[in-house]
C-alpha cells in the first residue's frame, strides 16, 4: 500500500527522522525501485535483499474472492518441505537438478522430432506423458480420497501425469505427510488395462492377478515413479470435487533431490492425462498462477476464469503455439529481449528455429547461445562499476556486492508474439547472495535446442493459461 508523505522546505528535520525510521524498518527486506539514467532503466536494490530471508512474509494481494490453491516455494521459509531436508540445497545443487530437467525436456523434443521426420503419418503422435523431469520448486496442497487426505504436491506445467506415493511402498522417499493408503479410501479404484486412460503411451504393463494398468514415469536425473494407474476423488477446494480423477499411485519411487518432502507431482501439461485436460468440463482448460519469491509466503494457483486473473487490469496476451512434435508443451514466441530499455540486436531466426516453452518447473531461463551472448555482453557493459567474481555452476556473470548498501541493476524485459513486453522482476535478474549475485540466465549448448522461460523469471507475475483460447497472459504485481 502506498502512502503519501507531506513535504515542504521547512520540514527537513521531520523528513529525515522519518526516513531513518523507514530505513530501520525495511532493514533486510527487499527495496526495489526504478531509476532513469541517460535514458537507461535500472532497478535500485538494497543488497541485503539478495540474501535469503529467514522469515515468512504474508502476501499483500487480496485473495478473498479467489478460489485458489496456495502456492509456496518448497525451499522458502514458509514451506514445511524444509522439515524433510537435512540441509538446504546449495545453488550448485539446485542448478544441477535444473540442468538435468532441461536436458530431459530438450531430449524429449528431439526424440519426437526425429520420429516425425522418419514417418510423416505420425505427425500427431503423442509422447509418453510426464517424461519431463520435475525439479519441484513450487508446491500446492490438495485433497485426495474419501475421506479426504491432504497432500502437498510439486506442480509442473512440463508434465502431464499426476502421481503420489502410495502404500504399500516397495521403495519410497521421505515425505512430510503420511503416505497415501488406497485401502483406507472408499473411492479408490484401479484402472484396468483395456480402459481408455491406460493408453500405449502410458502403460508399462499389467498386473497378472487383477489386470490393473501399471504406469512408469522416468526422469532425466535417473529418478522414477512406478505403480498402479488408478482413479480417485480429487478435492481442489471444498466446492470443487472431481470423482474418478486418473492418477499414478506410486509404489516404487525415487527422487530425493527432486521431490523429497512432497507427496508427488501435479501434472499441468497439455496432454490428456493432465489435470488441465481432466477438469476441462469445469474449468474450460483455463488456469493461472503467481509464483512467489523465495522470501514471500505464498502465491496462488487458480483454476477457471471466475474470480481469477482475468479480473486484473493490465493482463497482456501472447499466442500459445502448438507443436506436433510434443503437444504437451506450452510453446510461446520470443521476438526480442531488452536490457535497460534497449532492444538487443538478435535476429528473429535465433528464437524461431528451435522455439521456446514456458515451464513452471525449470528454475533458470535458457536461451539460444547467440541470444544469451548478446544479453550477457550488454549486461556486463552496464555493470562495469561493480566487481565481477568467479561464477558457479551454469553462471558465468557474477558479482560481489559486499560492502555496498545499494546497487543499480539494468532492467531486463522479454518481448513475446503480439508485441507483448514483459518486464522481468528483479528476483529473476540476479540470483544468489550479496557476496555472489549471478545473472539468472543461461545459454543452451546448441543453437538447435529449444529455449525455456523459467520460473525465476516468472516470479510475482500473474501468468494466465487460456489453453482453449490459445493464448498466454502476463500481468505484473501478481504477488509478493
Amino acid at each position: 500500500m502506498a502512502h503519501s508523505i507531506p513535504f515542504s522546505a521547512n520540514s527537513h528535520a521531520s523528513f529525515f527522522s522519518l526516513l531513518i525510521f523507514v530505513l530501520i524498518y525495511l532493514k533486510g527486506t527487499p527495496v526495489y525501485g526504478a531509476k532513469r539514467e541517460h535514458d537507461k532503466s535500472y532497478h535500485v536494490v538494497n543488497v541485503k535483499s539478495l540474501d535469503p530471508n529467514p522469515y515468512c512474509i504474508e502476501s499483500t494481494k487480496d485473495q478473498s474472492k479467489r478460489e485458489s490453491l496456495k502456492v509456496v516455494h518448497r525451499h522458502g521459509p514458509c514451506s514445511h518441505m524444509n522439515e524433510a531436508q537435512t540441509s538446504a540445497l546449495t545453488l550448485a545443487e539446485i542448478m544441477s537438478h535444473d540442468q538435468a530437467r532441461v536436458d530431459s525436456l530438450q531430449h524429449r523434443l528431439r526424440v519426437n522430432l526425429d520420429r516425425n521426420s522418419l514417418d510423416d503419418s505420425k505427425a500427431t503422435l503423442s509422447v509418453k506423458p510426464g517424461r519431463s523431469i520435475g525439479s519441484g520448486n513450487y508446491v500446492v496442497t490438495l485433497g485426495l480420497g474419501t475421506p479426504k487426505k491432504d497432500l502437498t504436491l510439486v506442480f509442473d506445467t512440463g508434465s502431464d501425469v499426476t502421481w503420489i506415493q502410495c502404500q504399500p511402498c516397495i521403495r519410497c522417499y521421505q515425505q512430510q505427510e503420511p503416505i497415501f493408503n488406497p485401502s483406507a479410501s472408499q473411492t479408490y479404484k484401479n484402472i484396468i488395462c483395456t480402459a481408455p486412460q491406460c493408453s500405449q503411451d502410458l502403460k508399462l504393463g499389467c498386473t497378472r492377478a487383477t489386470n490393473a494398468c501399471v504406469y512408469a514415469v522416468l526422469y532425466g536425473d535417473g529418478s522414477f515413479t512406478i505403480g498402479l494407474y488408478a482413479t480417485e476423488t480429487l478435492t481442489l477446494i471444498p466446492s470443487d470435487v472431481f470423482p474418478g480423477f486418473a492418477f499414478g499411485c506410486g509404489l516404487n519411487n525415487t527422487g530425493p533431490g527432486l521431490f523429497n518432502g512432497s507427496a508427488g507431482l501435479l501434472g499441468l501439461g497439455r496432454g490428456p492425462p493432465s489435470l488441465v485436460a481432466q477438469t476441462a468440463s469445469k474449468y474450460g482448460s483455463y488456469f493461472s498462477y503467481c509464483l512467489p519469491t523465495l522470501s514471500s509466503s505464498s502465491g496462488t494457483l487458480v483454476f477457471g476464469k471466475d474470480g481469477g486473473t482475468t479480473d486484473s487490469a493490465g493482463i497482456k496476451y501472447t499466442p500459445l503455439l502448438t507443436s506436433s512434435n510434443d503437444p504437451s508443451f506450452y510453446f510461446i514466441e520470443v521476438t526480442g529481449i531488452k536490457v535497460a530499455g534497449e532492444l538487443l540486436p538478435i535476429s528473429q531466426s535465433v528464437f524461431n528455429s528451435p522455439g521456446t516453452i514456458i515451464d513452471s518447473g525449470t528454475v533458470i531461463t535458457r536461451l539460444q547461445p547467440e541470444a544469451y551472448d548478446a544479453l550477457r555482453t550488454r549486461f556486463r557493459q552496464l555493470m562495469m562499476n561493480y566487481t565481477m567474481t568467479k561464477g558457479v555452476s551454469l553462471f558465468d556473470t557474477c558479482y560481489d556486492f559486499s560492502g555496498r548498501d545499494t546497487v543499480e541493476v539494468p532492467m531486463i524485459s522479454f518481448v513475446f508474439g503480439g508485441n507483448v513486453e514483459v518486464p522481468i522482476p528483479f528476483p529473476g535478474i540476479l540470483i544468489g547472495s550479496q557476496e555472489l549475485a549471478c545473472l539468472a540466465f543461461a545459454g543452451n549448448s546448441d543453437a538447435s535446442d529449444m529455449g525455456v522461460f523459467g520460473n525465476s523469471q516468472q516470479q510475482t507475475l500473474d501468468v494466465v493459461y487460456d489453453v482453449a483460447g490459445g493464448k498466454l497472459g502476463f500481468g505484473t504485481g501478481g504477488c509478493s
